[in-house]
C-alpha cells in the first residue's frame, strides 16, 4: 500500500489505508489546524529523522477512567500525599523534560524542537495541557497530552524520582473523569501503562469512540 506524502492542504487519508505499523502518511506541517485535525480522527506524529509521519495504530492502545488500576504502594503514596499534584502550572518545562530525559532503549528524543514549539502553540489555545508533581518547590514528574472534548489523547510522560509520573498520571486521569472524559489514549504499548490499566482495542473501536465524544465541526 503506498505511503501517502502531505502538502499544504489539510487533510489525511482514511486510517484503515495505514501500514501494518500504524504508519498512514509523511510530511505536512504541526500547524494547530492540521494537529487537531489529526487528532480528531485519531492520527498522531511522530518524527524520524527530518521528516514527519503520522500514525494511526491497530490495535490502539488506551485507557478508560473507569478501569484505572491503582496498586496498594500507590494507594500508600496517595495516603501519604508524597508529592503535590497541579495542573497547567508548567507545561513548557514537562514538555522540555519529556524532550530530554534519559530512556531505557531510546538513543535519542522524538520530540524536536519543532514539535515542542507547536504543542506549546496548542498549550496557549487552550488544547494541550499538562500535569505536574512537585516536592518542595520542584518538579519531579509529569505528563503532557492534548484535550478534544471527552477524550485526552496523552503524548509523554516523565519521572526524575520513582512513582512520580505514576502519581501524575493517576491524579491527572481521576481529575479528568470528574471532568467527564471517557477514554485517555495512550497510542501504543508500554508495561507501565498496562500496570495502570490500558489496553488494546481494534482501530475502528478506537475511531468511533472519537466520533463519539469529540464534538464534530
Amino acid at each position: 500500500m503506498p505511503l501517502f506524502a502531505l502538502d499544504k492542504e489539510i487533510i489525511f487519508p482514511p486510517v484503515h489505508l495505514a501500514e501494518p505499523d500504524g504508519l498512514l502518511a509523511v510530511g505536512g506541517d504541526l500547524s494547530t489546524e492540521r494537529l487537531l485535525l489529526a487528532y480528531s480522527q485519531g492520527i498522531f506524529p511522530w518524527y524520524e529523522g527530518q521528516h514527519i509521519l503520522w500514525w494511526c495504530p491497530n490495535p490502539r492502545f488506551i485507557l478508560t477512567p473507569n478501569t484505572l488500576k491503582v496498586s496498594k504502594s500507590m494507594k500508600q503514596l496517595f495516603k501519604k500525599q508524597a508529592f503535590e499534584f497541579s495542573i497547567n502550572q508548567a507545561f513548557e518545562e514537562v514538555i522540555s523534560n519529556c524532550k530530554s530525559i534519559d530512556r531505557a532503549g531510546q538513543s535519542g528524543t522524538w520530540i524536536t524542537n519543532s514539535m515542542k514549539e507547536a504543542y506549546i502553540r496548542l498549550h496557549q489555545q487552550g488544547f494541550a495541557h499538562s500535569a505536574e508533581v512537585w516536592q518542595y518547590g520542584k518538579l519531579l514528574g509529569g505528563l503532557y497530552g492534548v484535550r478534544l472534548g471527552n477524550v485526552f489523547f496523552g503524548e509523554s510522560m516523565f519521572s526524575k524520582v520513582s512513582n512520580a509520573s505514576k502519581y501524575a498520571f493517576i491524579s491527572y486521569v481521576q481529575q479528568l473523569q470528574e471532568e467527564g472524559v471517557q477514554l485517555i489514549d495512550c497510542q501504543v504499548y508500554t508495561e507501565h501503562l498496562e500496570s495502570l490499566g490500558a489496553h488494546m482495542i481494534a482501530r475502528e473501536d478506537f475511531v468511533q469512540l472519537l466520533q463519539m465524544l469529540i464534538p464534530q465541526p
